[in-house]
């Protein structure tokens, strides 16, 4: 067959259009098939994590992740079904990934540790926790960042590679919690009689553990103080509220059993004060004599 001086040949072109519908069919089939499948693998995932109790923030971003890997194959199937030469796509989504991954590698830290935090869950939300000299309960765990709220009401937000990189104090899982009160008394004061003030106010402190019981000793010869600390041990919940009251009453204890808690004090030697002292006196006594 001629057609505007070239020739065609019939057969070669219904050949070659039949080839390609049967190479779109099976692509659209295999994107089809490959779809299905991806979604069944995504619910299987779901349910694995749910299962194994994963912070829902992490479940779903894998979930979306893990589609969007297959996703990507699938599509490269069928394209390559096609006759589509994947490879330089492939090169493509490589050179964009790794351009994405330089200009965002602080985020990629964040998130890698965020990913840690909410798998090997050294803190959840709700804990009483010490990151990087901040305080406060976790009220949001993300996967980029922390969020503390102190008992002043601020929010702190702290970056997840920080708290990884760093060491994490969690006060909440362990139901008790020990407090240390240091008082420093004058060494000329009754040390038996102080130590006694502060075991009997502990003792009677309706937060005060009896198992183990209060512990007072003599910890230290300071250059002002003898110091003597009180260890007793209380609730979480109350181990703030009890160090105040028991530091208040320690002080008018020891006020009325007249011990006192000394201020910082320094001894200077002035080396010739006293020939200085001769000195003033003779001059003093001549000029009265004159």
């Amino acid at each position: 067959m001629e057609f505007l001086g070239y020739t065609f040949d019939i057969a070669t072109i219904i050949s070659n259009a039949t080839g390609l519908v049967i190479k779109i069919a099976l692509a659209i089939l295999i994107f089809a098939v490959g779809h299905w499948l991806a979604k069944k693998a995504v619910g299987l995932a779901d349910n694995m994590m749910s299962r194994s109790h994963l912070d829902e923030t992490v479940a779903s971003f894998l979930s979306r992740l893990l589609y969007g890997v297959l996703l990507v194959v699938v599509i490269l199937a069928a394209l390559n079904k096609v006759g589509v030469h994947t490879t330089s796509v492939v090169a493509i989504l490589g050179g964009a990934a790794v351009a994405i991954g330089l200009s965002l590698k602080d985020q990629l830290s964040n998130f890698a540790a965020g990913i840690m935090i909410v798998t090997f869950r050294p803190f959840v939300r709700g804990d009483y926790v010490e990151i990087t000299s901040h305080t406060g309960t976790v009220t949001e765990i993300t996967l980029i960042n922390t969020h503390l709220t102190t008992i002043n009401n601020h929010d702190i937000i702290i970056p997840n590679s920080d708290i990884t990189n760093s060491a994490v104090t969690n006060y909440t899982p362990i139901p008790k919690r020990r407090v240390d009160i240091t008082v420093g008394v004058g060494y000329d004061a009754d040390i038996r009689a102080a130590k006694n003030v502060m075991l009997s106010l502990a003792k009677s402190n309706s937060m005060a553990f009896t198992d183990p019981e209060p512990i007072v000793r003599v910890t230290n010869l300071g250059d002002n103080s003898v110091d003597i600390t009180l260890n007793v041990w209380t609730t979480n919940a109350d181990w703030w509220a009890m160090q105040c009251e028991l530091l208040e009453q320690f002080k008018d204890a020891l006020d009325d059993e007249k011990i006192e808690i000394p201020f910082p004090q320094r001894s200077v030697h002035v080396k010739g004060l006293d020939q200085m002292i001769n000195q003033m006196s003779h001059s003093q006594n001549t000029l009265t004599k004159d």
